[in-house]
């Protein structure tokens, strides 16, 4: 490192503030590379390399003939890429390519400037992609950069090094940080993301969607992707209990299950909805991700709508809560919910048709095994033989089941008995409609993963699961989840303990050995939990930092200031500080000057007071024309003054002894 910094210390001066304008160049544009078209990065990548080259070799720039038709290919290019030449993405991959391009057009210092500015523009387009905490400390790194850059040309004559250069920057960045702080928690802020656009509306989103079909919920349970993060206010809840309510599917065309349409599946107002809960309930706050969908989760059962900012919560008649506008920021909301409750258990349902109904012509052998399931007068034990079978026979819970054909749950139940939890939950739905007992897939989260640092629950997109109602006689929708039947530790300790990592390099125990989460490697588990941590801790107080939020800073602020302590402990505390500072002050004056100051302060209560403009010297020759001093005071004092000015104005040497004759000068001044 010290090599490499000797010899950027030994190029010419115009050479080395080029490449440190190109590196700090660099830093920003390097994270668009996850999102511009990839012709775009290479042709930026060769730009800044050409630049690069022609520094160092110190050739002329390339004419203008050869650049216009570049940087005019270049646009044609994004045109072709975005279809449009405006809107956020095809904005910003032009700005880029603009950047690059005007590197190879710096002949003046105003172009130079030019850059410097355009890459502080370009810093903030990298907060429409990604608003993390490692953005934000790249992007402060890179405006760290672009200052010791734009310093670097500000500078005539000698030039500090480059440390010394970064230094300069740190501090104006520092003397920057508390007004910005303030201006970030106090200046009115408008409803929306801290960086985000309209046009974010039509990015790709993973998540829960309303239909299942084989396969959906496995390649969901690929990502790591959060989904939303839980507070509680208490213990955690044990993790069979953590069961995360989402969409209610109750059409099946043979192979998918979808949503029932809403003129169908509507409440009417001869049949509300009725909820009683029991026990004690649990609260908790949780910390929604960006969906671009309607849907919010809550543990079985909430007791009421939560309260939104912003938006509005809503229900549908089968408790699916949703709301009024898709959510295209982090959504915090308050809940309740009790995991002992009834849901319409006070008679039969009126739509229970709807909850009944199968496809005709599709997957015969499970329609005849459900029909003979009708033999069995009592509902609950035709729930149990379904679940006893997945137990008793041998039935496989696999991220990657084989595919099915056109009967496919004939096909699962009878032939490849492997599958993940909407093959359970689908087959499971279909055999106890045709046994006569209303039932339903519900699609949701199960579990979830704590942080121990923050107490944060985190669940992702890799905890998405299916599960089954059936509506039982004086019990009313009774959750029942034949997944735990063929892997309880699916439910008990999530996904990752139900299915075993594969063995690289077909070693065996390596991939547990190599797992990030398992409690094999603690230390790296603990290491995972601090960034967790330290990620939440940036999306709750600054991604979420949102009016409401603020109005609530701001109103809890006003209430400290007209309480009498607040006040109190502001007057102590600058006390304090104004004590700090006077000590401070009296430490720093040199002897030599507080002998002066003695002697200015003697002679004017002599009648001999120095004017504000006068120096030594001056002093001196009116005090020996004066009359008013003794000859001998007279001689000391213009003494003292004469040795004190040569001290001041001439170098520094050691000062002891003349402090000691100072002294002894100001004693003899009477």
């Amino acid at each position: 490192m010290n090599a490499l910094l000797a010899r950027f210390a030994a190029l010419p001066r115009d050479k080395a503030d080029t490449l440190l304008l190109l590196l700090a160049a660099v830093l920003v544009l390097a994270p668009h590379v996850f999102h511009l078209p990839p012709w775009v990065s290479m042709l930026c990548a060769l730009t800044l390399l050409w630049r690069g080259v022609i520094t160092l070799q110190g050739k002329r720039m390339p004419p203008s003939l050869l650049l216009l038709p570049l940087a005019a290919g270049g646009m044609l290019g994004v045109a072709y890429s975005y279809h449009t030449v405006l809107g956020r993405d095809a904005g910003v991959a032009m700005l880029v390519l603009l950047v690059t391009f005007k590197m190879l057009e710096m002949h003046a210092r105003r172009d130079l400037f030019v850059v410097v500015f355009l890459c502080f523009f370009l810093v903030l387009t990298n907060f429409f992609y990604e608003q993390g905490i490692g953005t934000a400390l790249l992007m402060a790194l890179s405006v760290l950069a672009l200052l010791t850059a734009q310093l670097s040309f500000q500078f005539t004559g000698v030039v500090p090094p480059l440390r010394q250069r970064f230094l300069m920057s740190a501090k104006v960045i520092g003397l920057a940080a508390p007004l910005a702080c303030a201006l970030f928690f106090l200046f009115p802020r408008i409803e929306g993301p801290l960086w985000g656009m309209p046009s974010d509306t039509t990015s790709a989103r993973s998540g829960l969607s309303e239909t299942m079909a084989p396969g959906t919920m496995a390649n969901l349970a690929q990502s790591r992707e959060p989904a939303f993060r839980v507070r509680f206010d208490g213990p955690v809840p044990p993790q069979e209990q953590l069961y995360w309510r989402g969409p209610v599917l109750g059409a099946y065309d043979g192979r998918t299950w979808t949503r029932l349409d809403a003129r169908l599946a509507g409440r009417t107002a001869q049949q509300p909805l009725s909820l009683s809960v029991s026990g004690k309930g649990i609260g908790y706050d949780v910390t929604l991700e960006p969906s671009y969908t309607r849907w919010l989760f809550a543990l079985e059962m909430p007791q009421r709508l939560p309260e939104l900012d912003g938006n509005i919560a809503n229900v549908s008649g089968e408790f699916e809560l949703t709301t009024s506008f898709p959510v295209e920021t982090r959504l915090r909301y308050r809940m309740r919910s009790f995991v002992n409750y009834r849901l319409q258990s006070a008679g039969f349902p009126e739509d229970a048709d709807h909850w009944l109904q199968l496809p005709g012509n599709s997957n015969p052998r499970a329609l005849l095994a459900g029909l003979e399931l009708r033999a069995e007068p009592d509902p609950r034990k035709r729930v149990e033989a379904v679940l006893q079978r997945f137990r008793r026979e041998n039935y496989v819970y696999t991220l990657n089941p084989p595919l099915l054909g056109r009967n496919a749950v004939d096909d699962f139940l009878y032939g490849s008995r492997a599958g993940f939890c909407e093959h359970f939950s689908g087959a499971f739905v279909f055999l106890m409609r045709a046994a006569g007992v209303p039932a339903r897939v519900v699609t949701g989260y199960q579990g979830g993963e704590l942080n121990p640092i923050d107490g944060y629950v985190t669940v992702r997109q890799s905890d998405a699961h299916a599960w089954a109602e059936v509506w039982l006689e004086r019990r009313g929708w009774v959750r029942i989840d034949p997944t735990a039947a063929v892997a309880p530790e699916r439910v008990r300790r999530g996904l990752n303990e139900a299915i075993p990592p594969r063995a690289p390099f077909g070693i065996e125990g390596l991939g547990r050995f190599m797992r990030l989460d398992g409690e094999t490697n603690p230390w790296i588990a603990q290491m995972r939990h601090a960034a967790g941590a330290i990620n939440n801790g940036w999306n709750q107080w600054v991604l979420n930092y949102t009016p409401q939020r603020q109005a609530g800073l701001v109103d809890s602020v006003q209430a400290s200031l007209f309480d009498w302590r607040m006040p109190s402990l502001l007057a102590f505390l600058t006390s304090l500080l104004l004590l700090w500072r006077f000590f401070q002050r009296r430490r720093e004056v040199d002897p030599i000057d507080a002998l002066y100051s003695a002697l200015c302060s003697r002679l004017a209560r002599l009648g001999l007071a120095r004017s504000a403009d006068e120096g030594p010297s001056a002093y001196a020759a009116r005090i020996g024309a004066a009359a008013l001093l003794a000859p001998p005071a007279q001689a000391a004092a213009c003494e003292f003054l004469d040795r004190y000015s040569a001290w001041r104005y001439a170098p520094r040497r050691n000062h002891e002894d003349l402090a000691a004759t100072l002294k002894r000068l100001l004693s003899q001044v009477r």
